[in-house]
């Protein structure tokens, strides 16, 4: 069953690139008694994710926090290794890289797929959401290809 409006996120532990490398993370160390803006993508490294969904967040990073958020997300079933890298190399520095590696959130959220007829295996849905002390209250989901719903120009004007 795929998340909604109203629901509260399930508790998790993901993986974030620290100094000394993987470091865990849980869904309440990032979402309790914040504001926040999480943006999903199907793979690092990929072309319109690369391209498009996680530079729109990086160029807009400073208006979307002046919009009263505390914590840009960006999500990914990729190991912290990769996440850590793609950020890197996108100069995502105001973005917390959160990775996925099982996949399991993006399963608990429902907003998984399978991509293995791509080589891709499981992976997250493209989506963005605004969470508000851990209850989901805009939820975004790309249909189809392509970033439209999801960008961050379109969670910027819902802000």
């Amino acid at each position: 069953m795929t998340i909604n409006v109203g629901d509260k996120l399930p508790d998790c532990t993901l993986k974030t690139m620290g100094d000394k490398g993987p470091q865990d993370i849980t869904t309440g160390e990032i979402f309790d008694d914040k504001k926040v803006v999480m943006f999903a993508v199907p793979g690092a490294f990929t072309p319109g994710c690369s391209l498009t969904h996680l530079p729109g967040f990086v160029v807009n990073a400073d208006n979307i926090k002046a919009a009263g958020v505390d914590t840009i997300v960006c999500l990914s079933v990729n190991d912290a290794f990769v996440m850590g890298a793609w950020g890197d190399a996108q100069n995502a520095s105001e973005i917390l890289m959160l990775a996925d590696g099982n996949g399991e959130f993006s399963k608990k959220l429902g907003l998984d797929f399978d991509g293995s007829g791509f080589g891709m295996g499981a992976r997250s849905r493209r989506y963005s959401m605004l969470v508000d002390n851990g209850v989901v209250s805009l939820l975004n989901l790309e249909e189809g290809a392509g970033v439209d719903v999801s960008s961050a120009e379109k969670m910027l004007d819902a802000l």
